[in-house]
């Protein structure tokens, strides 16, 4: 604002502003209603007064304790999806045809392939817990081509357990189909 108009403001309100001075007895009793007040509540206060800094200081380390665990830093897992979309596509690959051939095994229920498919089972958890570490130890190298190597022939292992013992079964069941043929014929 320009000097003027603030003249121009304080000039149309000057009839406006309350100058009239209070009574002499006002400001005795403004006194006397305020320690009135202060004597009768000064022992709560006190209490209050006491317990706020301790109150301050518990919600902060309720506040900080909370924001801790909320925001923890999450570790990342990495696998070959991580590396690159090709890696990606692969593991993608990989996977799908683990599960098929699961399936697969899944389906086959006769009691003279069950040792076989426990086998299998156990054989393709131990390489399944290799592979965990697989992904620990890329996280830690930085997508290093060893290892994402070994992660790819972990998964070709896998594959290949779960073939083999597939072709197996088969083996089994011809086998049998076989000599359960040579009984009819003879």
């Amino acid at each position: 604002m320009k000097p003027d108009d603030i003249d121009k403001l304080f000039g149309t309100l000057q009839d406006a502003f309350d100058v009239a001075e209070p009574n002499a007895a006002h400001q005795e009793r403004f006194l006397d209603k305020l320690n009135a007040q202060h004597t009768t509540v000064p022992a709560q206060k006190q209490q209050q007064i006491t317990f706020r800094p301790w109150l301050a200081v518990a919600a902060t380390v309720v506040l900080l304790i909370a924001l801790t665990f909320t925001f923890k830093p999450e570790n990342k897992t990495y696998d070959l999806a991580s590396v690159s979309p090709e890696m990606a596509e692969t593991q993608s690959f990989f996977n799908a045809t683990l599960t098929q051939e699961l399936k697969q095994l899944e389906k086959e229920n006769a009691p003279e392939v069950q040792p076989l498919i426990q086998d299998a089972l156990k054989q393709l958890e131990i390489l399944e817990s290799d592979y965990e570490k697989l992904k620990t130890d890329l996280s830690n190298s930085g997508n290093d081509k060893r290892v994402i190597y070994a992660m790819i022939a972990n998964f070709q292992n896998r594959i290949s357990i779960l073939q083999e013992v597939l072709e197996t079964i088969d083996n089994v069941k011809q086998l049998k189909q076989t000599t359960h043929d040579n009984k009819i014929t003879i």
